[in-house]
């Protein structure tokens, strides 16, 4: 399902499955399981990336990386909220990420701006997440979403 969708977009560039053994790694490390949609996904194509190398959805071994780094980070204690009950998987190219939140679990996806620390819901679902952002003539396509 996840692959097709991403083929209807001409811009799309899908990968070879992930293993399970890396959404297990996630679990592990981060203590959270891995959105049900998103397991999905990254075992049919362990990530989306479009034409100019913007990770829509990245691979599981960097899923693991940022947010293992971001809750690590000492400065990033100092500057921002917490970042624990979030779950990030994707980026817009720029420096904002995109999380699915973990505390309480939702399927909702949310866009963290990095230079504001605010987190703003963007889409009710990884798939329509997906229709935005690969669908979008723009990097900043969830600037104008609906509150």
């Amino acid at each position: 399902m996840w692959r097709e969708m991403a083929t209807t977009f001409p811009d799309a560039v899908s990968r070879p499955p992930a293993a399970e053994e890396a959404l297990a790694a996630i679990e592990r490390h981060l203590g959270q399981p891995v959105p049900e949609d998103l397991r999905a996904l990254l075992l049919e194509t362990d990530g989306i990336e479009d034409d100019c190398g913007t990770e829509t959805v990245w691979t599981a071994e960097r899923i693991l990386a940022e947010n293992a780094d971001f809750r690590a980070a000492p400065d990033f204690r100092e500057l921002y909220q917490p970042f624990d009950s979030l779950m990030f998987f994707g980026d817009n190219g720029g420096g904002d990420q995109f999380a699915f939140v973990r505390t309480p679990r939702r399927d909702d996806v949310f866009v963290w701006d990095h230079e504001t620390d605010s987190r703003t819901w963007v889409a009710p679902s990884l798939k329509s997440y997906l229709r935005s952002a690969l669908g979008s003539e723009g990097d900043d396509w969830y600037r104008s979403a609906p509150a």
